[in-house]
């Protein structure tokens, strides 16, 4: 199947460079080819983008919850089938594919009700005579890039919240997952979207999503990715004066202490570290634990994950699918070497055979390490934990601030006390308390602090604040005809 470009509501390929869209369960099985867009075609999207705003800025609230709404429902109904292409084309099991598609379909209709709740204020002015009025108004053409590890919930949650509050789109998917986002664009078609009010380009960041984050014609950039492309992309577009939003992971720890309930701690570090191949800017890749429940943990842990299956994404009997692709399994096997000789123990994290040619590799858990070492100060992006022995509680929360990072932070305890503390000194944007550190719902903020997150806010009624702008208007009501037609 050939990959397309959508630009004002015309299906369009490119002639850029040839890529191959491969399941990383089976490279055999190809879900699609297609061209990298180029400059030119990056900037045709801007283009169509820019002639529908005024039209779509303009459309009534009831016009986006139709949309919205219709696009929810098509989500939903097709989840199954929707998962069974995630789960192809990014490699997470079927049953988190699935989920991630109904999560996408939620998003939709959650902010359906947000182009209808709108915003505003109504104030009484200081000066007597005057009305004022602070309104909430879109802010234009916004470019938004997104990651290949959530391929259909993080478009959504870009997607949805800007089209609610009246914006026009170019969306640039990553390179290894443009089928969803083909899929999510068609069925916006197909809800009713006017042409050129969402435009779609495949292709690589550094062309493509360079020219996205370098054109006048785009107000606002919302990027999640790596924290050097962040910082690059959040850099020029404060030298344009573009308003930016960029997600840029974390290192996230899970501070298990020794009252922790033993059972509940190791489910949330195994699903939080391990599950969808640890492949979430979210993962417990940090687990710090309190002397005293230390050695039953590891021992816990490890027999936990013994009883995980690892194998084609698509087979029920899988818990954990493949790494996205050979460049990230790499990676991740070169990090388990560098902790092997930085001092760490490495338990697992080999390639593992299957019968299809997939990038396979086995949880690992890494103990004996410091918080100094280079698995625990940058992001590996798999399925790698690492274990750091503490003594109490008060190391505990040094060692689980000391990164640059400040996502998610997670506490297993049954103190009252503790847990109060860490919520409030964990210098986290997001604190799990006796739960997994990934997992957030569709209807809250999400983002970091620190190194994490630049920008306001995604998801949830917090999403207003980046896709919408403020304008403030007084109004002398005794000078206003109120007969006038």
């Amino acid at each position: 199947m050939e990959l397309l470009n959508h630009i004002d509501g015309r299906w369009v390929p490119s002639t850029g460079e040839g890529m191959t869209d491969v399941n990383p369960s089976d490279v055999t099985d190809v879900l699609g080819e297609y061209g990298a867009a180029t400059e030119d075609v990056a900037q045709s999207a801007v283009a169509a983008a820019a002639a529908a705003f005024p039209a779509w800025s303009q459309s009534s609230v009831q016009q986006r919850f139709d949309v919205l709404d219709r696009a929810g429902s098509l989500i939903l109904e097709r989840r199954q089938e929707l998962g069974r292409l995630l789960a192809r084309e990014e490699g997470k099991t079927v049953g988190e594919a699935t989920a991630e598609a109904t999560r996408a379909g939620q998003i939709f209709k959650f902010f359906a009700g947000e182009a209808l709740r709108g915003g505003g204020e109504l104030l009484p002015s200081v000066r007597e005579g005057l009305d004022v009025e602070i309104l909430r108004r879109p802010v234009g053409v916004i470019a938004l890039i997104t990651p290949w590890n959530f391929p259909i919930a993080i478009p959504a949650w870009k997607v949805a919240p800007a089209l609610a509050f009246g914006n026009t789109v170019v969306l640039k998917p990553a390179e290894l997952v443009p089928a969803c986002a083909v899929e999510l664009v068609r069925i916006l078609e197909e809800s009713g979207l006017p042409s050129g009010v969402l435009n779609l380009v495949l292709g690589s960041g550094a062309v493509v999503g360079d020219a996205l984050v370098r054109s006048p014609s785009v107000s606002a950039v919302s990027f999640t990715g790596s924290d050097v492309t962040g910082r690059g992309v959040a850099a020029a577009c404060a030298a344009a004066g573009k308003r930016v939003q960029v997600e840029m992971g974390g290192k996230n720890p899970l501070v298990v202490l020794d009252d922790a309930d033993l059972t509940v701690a190791v489910e949330a570090a195994v699903n939080g570290a391990f599950f969808s191949t640890g492949q979430r800017c979210t993962a417990s890749s940090r687990l710090i634990v309190t002397a005293g429940i230390h050695d039953r943990f590891v021992d816990a842990v490890q027999r936990r994950l013994a009883t995980l299956t690892i194998g084609h994404a698509l087979e029920a009997a899988t818990d954990i699918g493949p790494v996205v692709d050979r460049r990230q399994l790499d990676k991740d096997l070169e990090y388990l070497v560098t902790a092997a000789q930085e001092g760490g123990e490495v338990l697992g994290g080999d390639r593992v055979d299957r019968p299809t040619d997939g990038f396979f590799m086995s949880p690992a858990l890494v103990l004996s390490t410091t918080n100094e070492m280079r698995i625990n100060q940058e992001e590996v992006f798999g399925p790698v934990a690492s274990v750091i022995r503490v003594e109490n509680y008060d190391e505990a929360l040094t060692v689980a601030n000391d990164t640059r990072f400040g996502l998610s932070a997670g506490i297993c305890s049954t103190s009252l006390a503790a847990v109060t503390h860490f919520k409030r000194h964990a210098e986290a944007g997001m604190v799990m308390v006796n739960a997994p550190t990934a997992g957030v719902d569709y209807h809250v903020p999400f983002g970091g602090s620190k190194a994490s997150s630049y920008g306001p806010r995604e998801q949830g009624s917090y999403a207003r604040e980046f896709f919408t702008t403020v304008k403030t208007v007084y109004v002398n009501p005794g000078q206003i005809d109120q007969q006038s037609p």
